[in-house]
């Protein structure tokens, strides 16, 4: 048992995350099209269970092995932008999902405060506004996760300081001379950092450059 699971834990992972896209798509289907609420609760518990998997599943491979590897990074980045930022992604996607089904069934599924909230979310300050907070919430996350990997890699808090004033290890390919257990957290790091900058930057392009209000 433990064996099958280090051995496909990817796979494992990847059915899980595409068993999760169809039953969030069932969901929306026999709730908004069909009308059968209580099968769609099945399929939101599903996709809630699969959740739990993932974060079990990244737990109890990392109680086998005892390392932080890939597999690891990867589910915990997903588990925070589920507890964060998915949030709000799946109410977009619950409200675009009545939006287009109600137009099928020519009816209108969505209440006042949807249309609202729809409306509001192509206002530009509105816009810049949710993109700030969206930076700083990335940040937060970015800054906890990295804090921990350093914590780890250096079984503790001392040395923290001459790494953060001294950043030469970062041009260096060789994760022995950085803070990290591991070439894989090294290298993921770096990657993750990168990604950081660029969306930090765009996020607050919204702020820097807002968008013209357009007038009907």
């Amino acid at each position: 048992m433990q064996e099958a699971l280090l051995t496909y834990q990817w796979e494992l992972f990847i059915a899980a995350e595409i068993l999760s896209v169809v039953s969030l798509l069932l969901f929306g289907l026999t709730r908004y099209l069909l009308n059968k609420r209580k099968l769609s609760v099945i399929f939101i518990s599903l996709f809630l269970a699969l959740f739990i998997f993932e974060a079990v599943l990244a737990l109890y491979i990392y109680q086998l092995t005892g390392e932080i590897s890939t597999f690891q990074i990867i589910i915990t980045i997903f588990v925070l932008y589920a507890c964060t930022f998915g949030i709000a992604d799946f109410k977009r996607l619950d409200r675009w999902m009545r939006k287009t089904i109600g137009k099928w069934r020519g009816v209108s599924l969505l209440t006042e405060k949807d249309v609202q909230i729809m409306e509001r979310q192509q206002n530009a300050k509105y816009i810049a506004r949710k993109n700030r907070i969206s930076a700083m919430m990335h940040l937060i996350i970015f800054v906890g996760v990295q804090a921990g990997l350093w914590i780890y890699g250096l079984g503790g808090t001392e040395g923290i300081l001459d790494y953060l004033s001294d950043l030469s290890w970062i041009e260096t390919d060789d994760y022995r001379q950085s803070p990290y257990a591991s070439d894989t957290a090294f290298g993921l790091s770096k990657l993750w950092g990168l990604i950081f900058i660029v969306d930090f930057i765009y996020s607050w392009s919204y702020t820097i450059f807002p968008k013209k209000q357009k007038h009907n």
